[in-house]
């Protein structure tokens, strides 16, 4: 039995691997992507610890060479839901009441596996399944997802240690327990370490969980739920359920047992979640806590007194990692007219050196878009844009499916301010720039800070500090994660908690306390020592 406060460490982030020609790291990683690309798996569902299959099943294919393919996949509906359900209600039962400290032990060596025996596998099963090049896979699968494990189990180990006051006579502490019922974690396609942190991080609170992750990106997180189990984790806690949309939602959001809904991914399907939610209050046992992050439309705004060369790097970088598939991504961008001509020439002369193909060729800065359905999505903003009047695309707008999802670094001059492709998500890799005259700066903060409905990311490009302030201080709303003189993707745990308000999201913070005590539910107790045994008070004394 455990008798002991338990301190834990505070960590630091995970470094990171470069992968340069010649290191020992790039050769155990490329041997790794030709093991996984030799066989093909069959990824279940798991369901209180046991694989299960199912009758409808789909392939799982490289989205940089679509006719390779990597597993067959096991599709759930509501028979499987329901298993998982009930697999997760009983796994609470124990679960709940496990000490803190064991709890988060589990994670943290989930942690160590994933940055030690497990490391080459989650980056290459990312980089296969998700077009990710060695660099991108490695910042998050690998150093994001071991940084949300260990750094939650910190956040959660402070938590537990705060105490309200005690005056004379009295005991005041609280407790912090997991919600009644179960969590539904509804991860994305674009991220591995948010598709690891969706579950883990309510789990670690105490709660079970029902967890959809992306057929998308199904074949890294079938990995991870491995080494969830490799790590101990107590069969039902999690319970890995791949399926199509609805065929997974709607049984999860009609049991009386949800309890909350941990979701990243697209406003309409977070609106349509919120709304059944909703439509369905009367009969859940506790009100739901919902967080979520759904997208954006981030912009870069530039000053004339901005530092060029440092701009075009941040433009080029973020707008086109990762194809553009990041809810962090530079979709579009203001210039002032003084410094256009110079940013555009450098601008333009660095995006043709961009190399887009296999991400198996570490020399190529991109890779292929995720899906077919994805790929057309794209496709049709571009096109739009080349027809369109008061519009004009600069830079790639060519595009190919043949082999695999392959769309150019394309960029978009923006006539109107207001043009289609300035104000929609396009989640690919389009930016549209808008060149403003340099005495319209004002009106043109505010032009930016109304176009788009979601407020994610933001950055800002100015030497003068005068500006920078007034810049700051008009897009306050504008974006919940704000960057200066830098572009506006990459947010670290524990650096740069990462969330958006307005239609971005609930803004809970992904990688802070904030989001932990969202899994927990608080209990008061107050204990008196010597309680009163007279009913009166002094007040109710006469002088008689």
């Amino acid at each position: 039995m455990s008798n002991a406060y338990f301190h834990i460490q505070e960590p630091t982030n995970e470094p990171y691997f470069t992968f340069a020609p010649g290191t020992s790291e790039r050769e155990s990683l490329q041997k790794k992507l030709r093991e996984l690309k030799s066989e093909v798996i069959e990824i279940p569902a798991i369901i209180n610890g046991k694989e299960v299959r199912t009758e409808d099943t789909s392939d799982v294919v490289m989205p940089h060479n679509h006719g390779h393919k990597l597993a067959t996949l096991h599709l759930c509906g509501e028979k499987e839901v329901n298993m998982a359900i009930e697999a997760a209600l009983e796994a609470q039962k124990e679960w709940a009441a496990m000490p803190w400290q064991d709890r988060v032990a589990i994670f943290q060596k989930a942690a160590e596996l994933v940055t030690g025996p497990w490391r080459d596998t989650m980056n290459a099963s990312t980089m296969l399944g998700q077009s990710k090049t060695p660099h991108q896979a490695e910042i998050e699968a690998a150093g994001e997802l071991a940084d949300f494990l260990r750094f939650n189990a910190w956040y959660l180990a402070k938590i537990m240690g705060e105490q309200p006051y005690s005056p004379d006579g009295v005991w005041n502490r609280v407790e912090y327990r997991p919600l009644e019922g179960f969590v539904f974690a509804l991860s994305p396609f674009n991220f591995t370490a948010i598709a690891g942190n969706l579950p883990s991080s309510p789990a670690m609170c105490g709660n079970v969980v029902v967890w959809k992750p992306s057929t998308e990106s199904v074949y890294s997180n079938y990995f991870f739920m491995k080494i969830l189990q490799e790590a101990g984790l107590p069969d039902g806690v999690i319970n890995f359920v791949p399926g199509r949309g609805a065929n997974v939602g709607d049984p999860v959001l009609a049991s009386p047992h949800f309890s909350g809904l941990h979701f990243t991914g697209s406003e309409p399907t977070f609106n349509s979640l919120w709304k059944t939610i909703a439509d369905h209050i009367g009969q859940y046992k506790t009100y739901p806590r919902v967080v979520g992050e759904t997208g954006g439309k981030d912009f870069i705004f530039a000053h004339n007194s901005a530092d060029i060369d440092a701009l075009v790097v941040a433009t080029l970088r973020g707008a086109f990692e990762y194809q553009g598939q990041k809810c962090s991504a530079a979709s579009r961008m203001y210039v002032p007219a003084s410094i256009w001509p110079e940013f555009r020439d450098k601008l333009l002369a660095e995006v043709a050196r961009i190399k887009m193909g296999d991400v198996e060729d570490f020399s190529n800065f991109m890779g292929a878009v995720i899906s077919k359905k994805a790929f057309d999505k794209i496709c049709s903003y571009i096109d739009y844009a080349k027809e369109a009047v008061d519009a004009e695309v600069i830079a790639g707008g060519n595009y190919d499916d043949s082999v695999g999802y392959f769309i150019e670094p394309t960029i978009v001059l923006a006539k109107n301010p207001k043009f289609r492709t300035m104000q929609e998500e396009i989640f690919g890799p389009v930016l549209t720039i808008y060149v403003y005259k340099d005495d319209e700066f004002e009106e043109t903060l505010d032009l930016c800070d109304s176009t788009s409905p979601f407020a994610l990311t933001g950055a800002i490009f100015a030497q003068d500090r005068y500006i920078l302030n007034k810049m700051a201080d008009r897009f306050r709303q504008s974006a919940g994660n704000f960057y200066i003189n830098d572009k506006p993707t990459g947010a670290v745990v524990n650096q740069q908690p990462f969330g958006g308000s307005r239609k971005s999201g609930t803004n809970d913070k992904a990688g802070s306390m904030l989001n932990i005590l969202r899994w927990l539910s608080a209990r008061s107790i107050k204990e008196v020592r010597v309680p009163p045994k007279e009913w009166r008070y002094p007040y109710m004394g006469t002088t008689d």
